[in-house]
């Protein structure tokens, strides 16, 4: 086996996903350029060219806005999964382990092997840190891309107050408007459900080989196992 095909094997699903990523971002910005300029010649004003419509607010708000809810969904649900759990889902720990667990149970500090990450085996601020790191990195993305997108959003919704002739909002006027929390709740209310869904389908369902599911002949009330 060569080295890209070991690399292409042992990366798969990351680098598929990566691909229709692009692809769909790719997809969004031409049907988004299309939709813009439909109702911009609707409007009786001139269309925009492609790289210009990339550049607008509103291209940048109907994708950040997709991005907060995705990693508001990985946030919460790394860190409820410590504590709140499912029974019968593989995608709860097992009932008896709710909470951060043992530093033995993690392998932590004197309980480090030779293979840990080096702040694993560390003492401290690091293995607090590293311990959390997971949950740290989606909440900062999380308000990363809800910040952009407010911003984004208010570029955009002021774009269409100043068509109408009307005032525009500042940053802290928009994020109390209606149209604010009607994208991001929409958003948010489809990720909720999702997990939701995922958790309580899993266990009764079966997905075979896969390891957000349980073997197919698992118990119903099997917990924290894995197919």
């Amino acid at each position: 086996m060569s080295r890209l095909t070991r690399y292409l094997k042992h990366n798969g699903l990351t680098l598929a996903f990566g691909a229709g990523f692009l692809l769909t971002v790719a997809g969004q910005a031409v049907s988004g350029h299309a939709e813009f300029n439909n109702q911009l010649v609707a409007d009786g004003l001139h269309p925009l060219s492609f790289p210009d419509y990339l550049a607008t607010s509103d291209f940048a708000v109907d994708v950040t806005e997709n991005w907060q809810s995705e990693y508001l969904q990985f946030f919460l649900y790394v860190f409820a999964t410590v504590w709140l759990l499912q029974r019968g889902s593989p995608e709860s720990k097992e009932l008896h382990k709710a909470g951060p667990e043992s530093d033995e149970e993690q392998m932590v500090g004197p309980h480090a092997v030779a293979s840990s990450p080096r702040w694993a085996s560390a003492g401290g601020w690091r293995q607090r840190v590293y311990g959390r790191s997971l949950g740290i990195v989606f909440a900062v993305i999380f308000l990363w891309s809800w910040l952009a997108q407010s911003i984004a959003g208010t570029a955009a919704y002021d774009e269409m107050q100043l068509r109408d002739l009307q005032a525009p909002l500042t940053w802290s006027q928009y994020i109390g408007t209606a149209d604010f929390w009607n994208r991001t709740l929409q958003n948010w209310q489809s990720e909720l459900l999702a997990v939701a869904s995922m958790a309580i389908l899993s266990v009764y369902l079966r997905q075979r080989g896969s390891p957000e599911s349980k073997p197919v002949g698992a118990a119903h009330t099997s917990t924290g196992v894995e197919g």
